[in-house]
């Protein structure tokens, strides 16, 4: 049995493409050693859990879950997040109502209005203690925030629309500890064309970023 080896994807921007909302040394940083060392350590995990399925090694693959599952997890969540930013300047960013249409109907639905769903998603996002991740997800049941632990990725059945990073290496060099202001300029560089375009689709569309860094 041989493992998939996974590569770290390419930003569709540049590291201070997002300036000043993510500074490019967060960005660098963030992306080529934090996303990195995921990839790293997941390939190193799969390759493991490879020798040990080949030779009938139960107890070897059980533990390896835990690696597989905090790597995978964070090779997941941030390839996801990469693709659903953008600059600030860009339609993509500066215009939810043109670039997402239905989801912007459906998030006004679902909370009233784009101001009190961005309110929402803050508290949830500033409720969480430690580390992780706030998702906007669909479910059968329509439109949902939800948060992650550490690096647990959105692994029911729910689309992710669009995920925050919480992790203090996603702002601290910048925002040091004002994760309010990170959490209020983070809505100038939301890519909504990315976020119309999972709404639309199902879990594999959410997810072809992952196979196309394979």
């Amino acid at each position: 049995m041989s493992a998939t080896v996974y590569s770290l994807p390419a930003l569709p921007y540049a590291y201070n493409a997002l300036e000043p909302s993510i500074s490019a040394q967060i960005m660098e940083l963030h992306h080529s050693k934090h996303h990195q060392t995921y990839v790293n350590n997941l390939n190193a995990a799969l390759k493991t859990y490879a020798a040990a399925t080949s030779t009938g090694d139960i107890a070897g693959q059980i533990a390896l879950q835990g690696a597989i599952k905090f790597n995978g997890g964070g090779h997941i969540n941030h390839s996801l997040f990469w693709e659903n930013l953008a600059p600030a300047s860009s339609p993509e960013a500066a215009d939810p109502q043109g670039s997402a249409p239905g989801l912007i109907a459906a998030v006004e639905q679902t909370w009233g209005s784009l101001a009190d769903f961005k309110a929402a998603f803050a508290k949830a996002l500033l409720g969480l203690q430690g580390s992780g991740w706030g998702w906007l997800v669909r479910d059968g049941q329509g439109l949902r925030i939800i948060t992650t632990k550490d690096q647990d990725p959105v692994v029911g059945g729910e689309v992710p629309i669009f995920g925050v990073d919480m992790w203090e290496h996603a702002y601290y060099l910048q925002y040091l500890n004002g994760k309010a202001a990170y959490v209020e300029n983070i809505w100038k560089v939301i890519n909504w064309k990315t976020a119309e375009a999972r709404f639309k689709g199902g879990r594999d569309d959410a997810f072809k970023v992952l196979k196309a860094s394979m």
